[in-house]
């Protein structure tokens, strides 16, 4: 493939107040085409010719704790989710629908405010996070919770975001909490 890979999205309103939906569609295509560059630049990530699918779900607290509950049996929301539609390793080619990210509100609103960042960063933060979820990467063990922080902090600051992350040590996340 030639070029910059490029991504189709798909945006689903399900639950909660999400504004503007036209303007969060263009930051999530930033970051989702960032992300994308970054993968296939910097990790050799190949990518299908014809532009992949990746669908973009927002909800909120009560949806995600749904959802949640009954994938992760963790009957409460976290900030996202991630659902490939195929297996996938970091490095293997991916289909034509790559999966499902799905955002939720409150949660992220909240942390937003806790963390006093504004929550376009933030989410811009976790649609960057959720997408690498989707390419196979993860953050269950030290080693590669220290990579995927430092391709999210990499391509954050390719599109002028700071380190999400900050001077803190990796942040772990056992299979029962993805928060």
């Amino acid at each position: 493939m030639s070029g910059s890979p490029e991504i189709s999205l798909a945006i689903a309103v399900e639950a909660g107040e999400w504004g503007d939906v036209t303007a969060l569609e263009a930051l999530a295509l930033s970051a989702l085409d960032a992300a994308a560059n970054d993968l296939a630049q910097r990790e050799a990530q190949p990518f299908p010719e014809d532009p992949p699918e990746v669908s973009l779900v927002l909800a909120d607290d009560a949806m995600m704790a749904g959802i949640n509950a009954e994938w992760r049996d963790q009957p409460k929301p976290t900030n996202v989710l991630s659902f490939p539609a195929f297996p996938l390793t970091p490095g293997g080619m991916p289909g034509p629908m790559f999966g499902d990210i799905i955002l939720a509100r409150e949660t992220i609103e909240q942390e937003a405010a806790e963390l006093d960042k504004p929550i376009d960063a933030h989410i811009t933060h976790l649609i960057v996070h959720g997408f690498l979820h989707l390419f196979g990467y993860d953050h269950i063990e030290n080693n590669d919770a220290e990579k995927m922080e430092a391709i999210e902090t990499r391509i954050l600051a390719s599109l002028g975001l700071s380190d999400p992350y900050g001077d803190t040590e990796p942040v772990l996340h056992r299979r029962d909490d993805d928060r």
